[in-house]
């Protein structure tokens, strides 16, 4: 018996090209890559298709789409999230980063309970060794919110924590700095006017009153900690040479290009959605991601809301901007994991982990056909 894997007759997306050739795995990890195909017994023949690192989300909702598949039909947690691991599994992402919210701005008081029982679940379930993707915590913490600090007093030191998001949900900042589409938006919920206008008054004060000490509080906590920070909707270059004053070094989903271009000027890594540039535009009405790619202000695409939307992204990033095709698939693989300082994935090369991802197009459209994560098949 040999704990060997030999892929060949594939199109390796490496750093600096696409080479048909052959990878050989070896302990979970990537034991050599070689140029054109293998004729080991045992390998096995890709028949051309492409294959990728595989994927790092560093934002993915979906949790909370399984803890909530209809409106009033939660479903158990666990089940929950064995079902959101299925599912980023069979898309091609082997490193995910669970985004569950800390304080509730009056949109989605459910949302704090999927937190707590993700953040639990996250840990018992890795432990147990449940798990198809490696999942790590992303905490997106917003800073109005009365409730977020404590909270985060809970979830700090969680062990499985990667990442940390400073949000700001108010009516006239981030992603709804136009407070006129925001309340249109609410109306068209079902909320009078009168009341959205009362409830866009409470919020404001609110911000005033709690975004500033809770955002001290969250820096000084982790200042000097192995934590990367991100902001989230950024929206004008003052806001983002604050973010960056601080030492953030993430602009998390910028909302237009002033704000994307002042992320760059400072050095920020610059995250984009993946169903922006799937969809052809913000579902928000916010800058189209594909407008800043093709500024080169997008350094990662993250999944967001829909997990198979992350290599789709990659390749539609390629078409719509001319980028080739290593450097797309970067968006998705090598780039997050740099961000997030997993140096030991993202690339196809000797010594890194195997986590691969096996491509056929299909119309121009990349279909995953199996997953590898540390050498072992999960998909």
């Amino acid at each position: 018996m040999t704990d060997e894997t030999i892929l060949t007759n594939a199109r390796l997306v490496l750093p600096d090209g696409v080479l048909l050739g052959t990878v050989l795995l070896r302990g979970g990890l990537i034991a050599e890559v070689s140029p054109g195909r293998s004729a080991a017994p045992g390998a096995e023949d890709l028949g051309g298709d492409h294959l990728i690192p595989g994927v790092v989300d560093v934002h993915t909702d979906n949790l909370e789409r399984q803890v909530l598949p209809r409106s009033m039909a939660r479903w158990p947690s666990a089940s929950a999230f064995l079902a959101h691991d299925s599912q980023v599994a069979v898309a091609g992402v082997t490193t995910v980063l669970d985004a569950l919210c800390l304080g509730d701005l009056g949109f989605d008081e459910s949302r704090l309970q999927t937190a707590r029982d993700g953040a639990r679940d996250l840990l018992a379930l890795t432990e147990a060794g449940a798990l198809k993707s490696d999942h790590r915590l992303h905490l997106r913490c917003e800073l109005p919110a009365t409730d977020m600090l404590p909270m985060l007093a809970d979830y700090h030191d969680h062990p499985m924590l990667r990442m940390v998001s400073l949000m700001d949900h108010t009516p006239g900042v981030g992603q709804y700095a136009d407070p006129d589409r925001y309340r249109a938006m609410r109306v068209k919920g079902g909320a009078s006017p009168a009341a959205v206008d009362r409830r866009i008054a409470e919020l404001t004060a609110q911000r005033a009153e709690w975004a500033e000490p809770n955002r001290r509080a969250l820096l000084s906590l982790f200042e000097g900690r192995n934590v990367p920070l991100a902001t989230h909707d950024d929206w004008d270059a003052e806001v983002v040479a604050r973010n960056a004053a601080d030492g953030i070094g993430i602009s998390e989903f910028p909302v237009n290009p002033a704000a994307a271009r002042a992320a760059r000027a400072h050095g920020m890594a610059i995250i984009a959605g993946a169903p922006n540039l799937v969809r052809g535009g913000s579902h928000s009405g916010n800058v189209s991601a594909a407008d800043l790619a093709r500024e080169g202000l997008v350094d990662i695409i993250a999944s967001d809301y829909v997990p198979p939307a992350m290599i789709e992204a990659a390749w539609r990033l390629a078409d719509a901007t001319g980028m080739d095709l290593s450097a797309a698939v970067a968006t998705v693989t090598s780039n997050p994991a740099r961000a997030l300082g997993l140096d030991d994935r993202g690339r196809i090369a000797a010594g890194l982990r195997a986590d691969l991802v096996r491509l056929r197009e299909f119309g121009g459209t990349p279909v995953v056909q199996a997953v590898w994560r540390g050498g072992a098949r999960i998909a």
